[in-house]
């Protein structure tokens, strides 16, 4: 699992930018982006306070959703309109 990504995917899930987040658990904004960008490791410590910010636990951190996040990623791309067709056809299913 990269790391990195799935704090990129969980932050946009929630609707944070990388200040929000940092803001709300309490972390350099600066060392949050070196850690999305791969440019830096994170402690458990930090990234519980990432998740307690994002109100997950670790364990929902570490679970595997790797077509959930492409899936998640992609939706979050859609237009209001778009989301809302896509969730009629998959009502519809």
């Amino acid at each position: 699992m990269d790391v990195s990504k799935r704090i990129i995917v969980l932050r946009e899930r929630c609707g944070l930018t990388q200040n929000g987040l940092a803001e709300r658990a309490g972390v350099s904004q600066t060392h949050l982006r070196r850690v999305e960008l791969g440019q830096a490791d994170i402690t458990i410590g930090h990234l519980q306070l990432l998740c307690d910010a994002m109100s997950i636990s670790i364990q929902d951190f570490f679970q595997d959703e790797s077509n959930s996040d492409e899936i998640a990623v992609a939706f979050s791309k859609l237009s209001p309109k778009q989301k809302t067709l896509l969730l009629s056809f998959l009502e519809s299913l």
